[in-house]
């Protein structure tokens, strides 16, 4: 079953990872997507900068596929499972 944040923003599975500093955040990420199957939607909340980098550089040596935007200081990350 699919849960929603918005019409727009459909996901399977949800890590809130907000307070934590990197490379926490991606390491919850990474556990994650382990228990994903392929496309399903992970939405990740972090509120550390440096995961904007981190995140992005993981998703570039694998062949997910990921969104991202930023809601004041919180930014969301939605990575599809390949």
């Amino acid at each position: 079953m699919q849960i929603s944040e918005n019409s727009h923003n459909v996901y399977n599975h949800f890590v809130d990872a907000q307070g934590l500093a990197c490379p926490l955040p991606l390491l919850r990420m990474k556990q994650a997507l382990n228990k994903a199957g392929s496309g399903e939607v992970l939405l990740v909340k972090v509120t550390d900068p440096a995961s904007e980098r981190d995140f992005k550089s993981f998703i570039d040596m694998t062949e997910h596929t990921m969104k991202m935007s930023k809601e004041n200081k919180v930014f969301l990350y939605w990575i599809t499972k390949n």
